[in-house]
């Protein structure tokens, strides 16, 4: 049998997948993307939006990689808004309503235009192994395709089942088949494995619907870009969103349905997302409140659908009918497809190495779903990383390692490979110890020269940020040499804030009623004209520099403690004092340092120290 040859495949054609089978083939790797249905490729199986709290983040942190996620969602979004404005800078994020059939046409444009990039259409079945390690895909036809290195990304097809009250199907998602056969081959390859579910919502014609009765939400007038290339007015026109209500009614109807519903019924037995339940796992969760907020989103520019966010729901098609019978305003609605909720099974990701690489099989990575995660942009941002690893694995060049210290990508892949999951993963703002270092507006500088040196970010684009950079530098520089004096001119600017002659402009500069725009003349003027977002960059610094370097100050003792390296082998059973309970702990996660080891569930301080002590005294292979 003839076998086509790929350095990488990529399997399934999810966020995760788009990543990775771009970022794999723009390094070098001849790549296929495998997937049952092409021109489902890039589908917004959910609610049609990009970014928000911490997940605006990882989208940033993309762009900065090189990935695609970001330029798309910008071209595509019909709504900008920066959530938690009001807050402080490491909490501030944005987020984009979209529309889904554009989003989903743009993302496969970039794919074609990407060399070395073959979509197959057609279902993976299983893998091919020799040596132990991955060279090959088979396909439901009995095609099979050789390769190096193999992503898996199949979201919530593998094993999928699907729930709409008594009645159950087969499916990744409504209308599409589910992976049964490679959740089998996967079984047989003796990974530990789980089972978790998510759901989604009913989707409601916008010529039923009374929108008199809800408060508007409009979009940002000045856009937040996720990309840092993006600029100018939005692509698109921009629409507006919907905030609605139960009622204690609604809650009624729910309640008294519950028999009827696969989740509180027995049918469900995957774990679903605690901080995304459904309408009826908050009525029963949080009963003491009398309303649960929802949202009316656009689905498109082209389209009447309606995405009813914070709706969704397994209960049977005649419960939902009357749930949106009892709410203001959607009393005359009518649903075009109602809610359902998805099981689908995930390989424990503690299971993989902070490349995303199983440590089982060499050549196999996990990216997205089936890591424990939900959201587009948790997938994204694997799918990234996974992708690169692939490429660098089958083309024999060094791994990527992001680290909890520079990214939120880093932050997201090692809480998944060192804790694991029992629950579906999702991104916050709370998860990162080093916030003030983890910005939205420096992921550039944080995370642009990886992706200039792995050749996934342009050295046009790269010159232009670093230009970028050493003018906030030496606007610094600047504020921080110049001091005020009563002959100048800009004495007299600033003496409605109370300084005295001989201040530090720095000093001005960091207050927050102060608004670093008002000191823009003075750097034009000694050749450091900014524009909006590096003035804002800089006043972030200046304002929070106190803070921002006692989390520095941390990050170095982090730095110190990956640098006590522990060797993959390491037998922990070795050590004295060390118990067994905290032994076996050490060897599930295999953790590659002390900095690691240290964020293990359950491991204590006492055998921390136990290891630490060990580790110095102990010359191991680096």
């Amino acid at each position: 049998m003839a076998v086509e040859m790929y350095e990488v495949i990529v399997i399934g054609g999810g966020h995760a997948g788009c990543e990775a089978a771009a970022a794999a083939a723009r390094l070098g790797a001849r790549t296929a993307l495998v997937t049952i249905n092409r021109s489902m490729i890039a589908q917004m199986s959910c609610n049609p939006s990009i970014g928000g709290i911490a997940k605006g983040h990882l989208v940033r942190e993309i762009d900065a990689l090189g990935g695609l996620m970001a330029r798309v969602a910008d071209r595509t979004a019909i709504q900008f808004r920066l959530l938690n404005r009001r807050r402080g800078p490491a909490v501030q994020a944005p987020r984009t309503q979209n529309d889904k059939t554009l989003y989903r046409s743009a993302m496969q444009r970039e794919l074609e235009s990407i060399a070395g990039l073959d979509v197959i259409e057609g279902e993976a079945t299983g893998y091919v192994l020799q040596g132990g390690r991955v060279a090959g895909v088979d396909l439901g036809d009995g095609t099979r395709l050789g390769c190096r290195s193999i992503v898996l990304t199949t979201g919530t097809f593998l094993n999928g089942l699907c729930h709409m009250g008594e009645r159950k199907f087969r499916a990744g998602r409504s209308g599409e088949k589910a992976s049964i056969a490679l959740a089998e081959s996967i079984y047989g390859l003796g990974f530990r494995m789980g089972r978790l579910k998510t759901g989604t919502p009913p989707r409601l014609d916008r010529r039923s619907i009374d929108f008199s009765r809800f408060d508007e939400q409009a979009g940002d007038d000045e856009p937040t870009y996720f990309s840092f290339a993006s600029q100018g007015r939005p692509e698109l026109e921009q629409v507006s969103c919907w905030i609605a209500y139960t009622n204690q009614a609604v809650h009624q109807v729910i309640q008294e349905n519950l028999h009827r519903s696969p989740l509180y019924g027995g049918e469900i037995t995957g774990i679903g997302p605690r901080y995304c339940p459904s309408i009826e796992d908050k009525v029963v969760r949080f009963s003491e409140r009398d309303r649960h907020q929802l949202f009316l989103e656009p689905e498109g520019l082209e389209t009447d659908v309606i995405y009813v966010n914070g709706l969704s729901t397994s209960m049977p098609v005649d419960v939902q009918r009357n749930v949106l019978a009892g709410i203001a305003g959607l009393e005359e609605s009518f649903m075009i497809r109602p809610g359902y909720a998805v099981e689908y099974d995930y390989v424990q990701p503690s299971e993989l190495y902070p490349t995303l690489e199983t440590k089982m099989i060499p050549g196999l990575f996990h990216a997205g779903q089936i890591n424990g995660t939900t959201g587009y942009e948790e997938a994204a941002a694997q799918g990234l990383l996974a992708g690169i690893n692939a490429a660098q694995r089958a083309l024999d060049r060094p791994e990527l390692h992001l680290s909890r210290r520079n990214s939120y990508i880093g932050i997201l892949v090692d809480d998944l490979v060192t804790q694991g999951v029992d629950e579906p993963y999702r991104m916050f703002t709370s998860r990162s110890e080093y916030r003030l270092l983890l910005r939205i507006d420096n992921a550039d500088r944080r995370l642009m020269p990886t992706g200039f040196e792995l050749g996934l970010v342009p050295t046009d684009r790269f010159d232009h940020h670093q230009a970028r950079w050493n003018r906030a530098d030496g606007a610094i520089k600047l504020l921080r040499s110049t001091h005020l004096k009563a002959s100048e001119p800009l004495y007299n600017e600033l003496r409605n804030f109370g300084v005295e002659p001989g201040t530090p402009l720095i000093q001005v500069a960091k207050r927050p009623e102060f608004d670093l725009k008002d000191l823009d003349h003075l750097l034009q003027a000694k050749g450091m004209a900014l524009d909006e977002e590096e003035l804002r960059s800089v006043q972030i610094e200046l304002r929070y520099e106190g803070y921002i370097e006692q989390q520095r100050r941390d990050v170095e003792r982090l730095e110190r403690m990956e640098a006590q390296r522990i060797p993959p082998t390491f037998d922990y059973q070795q050590i004295p004092g060390l118990s067994t309970e905290m032994a076996q702990r050490l060897e599930r996660v295999r953790p590659l340092d002390l900095a690691q080891a240290s964020r293990i569930q359950g491991i204590t301080p006492a055998a921390l120290s136990v290891l630490h002590i060990y580790l110095n005294q102990r010359k191991s292979p680096r």
